[in-house]
């Protein structure tokens, strides 16, 4: 049984590099992308990254998964710094996605998976001591953490996308029209500001991958592709 997407005959995945950066007030990485998957985990501070034209509030504990070719950059504002270990894999194949993708292409890249922080910290710990010590048989241990990674990443949001697929079961046709309409309102009158999808999730105290499906399953378009019309419409007029 294939629960997490990913058969272990077939589960290989290139680690392309493995690094830990520290960014202080006022860096500014460029919207960017690559050809294949980063996964970043916040290991203490905070900044803003824009992804695919959407802002997020980045923390300790989060963490950012990028599908190949997906857009991103950071901002780190006045009095702020973060520090984050930044992973590059290629040749990722989950079950229903395309490839090196570990998300679906409508999912917030922006995750808060308390449950499994001891186990990120863990490997990310791991990773850095052994790229630190640099010893024979380091490049295949950093290997077997990253790993280690994934699979906890997997586990975390595959359970909570079981978790929101029974929620939304049970809620009332009327409920998810009054929440995609309140959605689209805040989005209508806020579109000059920074949106992000946990931003409006605290707002109305549900989960951003939970906003993201009902959104999808009322209009058949995602919050962030809805915005992105708006401020595409509202530039327009403006010509």
């Amino acid at each position: 049984m294939c629960v997490l997407g990913i058969k272990p005959e077939c589960f290989n995945p290139h680690v392309y590099f493995t690094f830990k950066g520290r960014y202080e007030e006022n860096h500014v990485t460029k919207v960017h992308s690559h050809d294949f998957v980063t996964m970043i985990y916040v290991m203490s501070g905070g900044c803003t990254y824009t992804i695919d034209g959407v802002s997020y509030r980045v923390k300790k504990g989060d963490m950012l998964v990028f599908n190949a070719n997906v857009s991103h950059g950071k901002n780190v504002g006045p009095g702020e710094e973060i520090m984050e270990l930044h992973v590059g894999l290629g040749n990722i194949s989950v079950e229903g996605l395309p490839r090196n993708h570990l998300i679906p292409a409508d999912e917030a890249p922006v995750y808060n998976l308390q449950e499994y922080e001891q186990q990120f910290i863990s490997c990310c710990s791991d990773i850095c001591a052994e790229q630190e010590n640099n010893l024979p048989g380091c490049e295949l241990m950093i290997k077997v953490h990253v790993m280690r990674l994934m699979v906890n990443f997997l586990k975390a949001t595959k359970t909570d996308i079981h978790r929101n697929r029974n929620t939304l079961s049970g809620i009332d046709s009327s409920d998810k029209t009054v929440i995609v309409n309140s959605l689209m309102n805040y989005m209508n009158e806020n579109y000059m500001r920074p949106i992000s999808l946990e931003t409006i999730s605290k707002k109305i105290y549900l989960s951003p991958a939970y906003i993201s499906k009902v959104f999808k399953d009322e209009t058949g378009e995602t919050p962030i592709n809805y915005l992105i019309k708006i401020r595409l419409s509202k530039a327009r007029e403006m010509l």
